[in-house]
């Protein structure tokens, strides 16, 4: 039990001496893609501060039809429930990208609220800009088409992960979307042919980010606009156009 040099952005943030007493709570574990950590109703025993990787917070309906309501990675931390005082989930959690993560039981994880307003102030501060995404999606859902869509969430993968190589499927795409598969592959087919991406076989390559903001629009930018103000940097610089 206890880790070093965290590389999650949400402990970097902390005072260095409520981190040095905060680590020892925490274990390091592996996540793969395909993971589900827990399901709709779930009891939220760990609490997870991700430091690489990509994973959606997942509506489930009745029927069984599954949409995404949030993506984080080494910005964040699930479930912001917890931060709450929630004790089960809301939503499914879906590992997109794996990657090593830390986690701290849920009670110690309130002990640690407690005991430091830094922290608390902290994870406040970032569950309000994770509802300022959800109403983002909620408004690019309804107003923006799937092309416009898949350029912003494309942007928001591109800030959580490692370099321009994005590992996503179709399939879990039409998830991020809320739409059909083969409608996942025109608007890539279309971004491709704009020059803004590169696709090959469950594989997407950002070539012009200053173009996928431009097809974004408005959808993208003013949550993570609000984390940089209230916590430190996110977005990634602009790549440099193709020749």
């Amino acid at each position: 039990m206890g880790v070093s040099s965290p590389r999650n952005r949400l402990l970097q943030a902390l005072p260095s001496s409520e981190l040095e007493q905060l680590l020892p709570q925490f274990e390091r574990v592996q996540v793969q893609r395909g993971d589900i950590l827990w399901s709709v109703g779930d009891p939220l025993d760990f609490v997870y501060f991700p430091e690489a990787g990509l994973s959606s917070n997942v509506a489930v309906t009745g029927e069984g039809r599954r949409i995404e309501v949030g993506c984080f990675g080494s910005e964040g931390m699930v479930s912001t429930a917890s931060v709450l005082g929630v004790d089960r989930a809301a939503h499914e959690l879906l590992v997109q990208v794996g990657g090593p993560w830390l986690r701290i039981g849920a009670e110690a994880f309130r002990d640690a609220l407690r005991r430091s307003p830094a922290l608390h102030e902290l994870l406040l501060h970032y569950t309000h800009t994770v509802m300022m995404t959800v109403s983002q999606t909620a408004m690019s859902n309804g107003a923006y088409s799937v092309e416009e869509r898949l350029a912003r969430w494309i942007l928001m993968a591109h800030d959580r992960l490692e370099g321009n190589d994005l590992s996503l499927t179709h399939d879990f795409l039409s998830i991020m979307l809320a739409t059909q598969r083969s409608t996942v592959t025109l608007a890539i087919q279309a971004l491709e042919g704009y020059g803004a991406i590169q696709a090959k076989r469950a594989l997407i390559t950002v070539r012009d980010r200053g173009m996928l903001c431009d097809l974004a629009g408005s959808s993208y930018g003013p949550a993570e606009a609000t984390y940089e103000r209230l916590i430190g940097p996110f977005r990634k610089s602009p790549t440099p156009s193709p020749e």
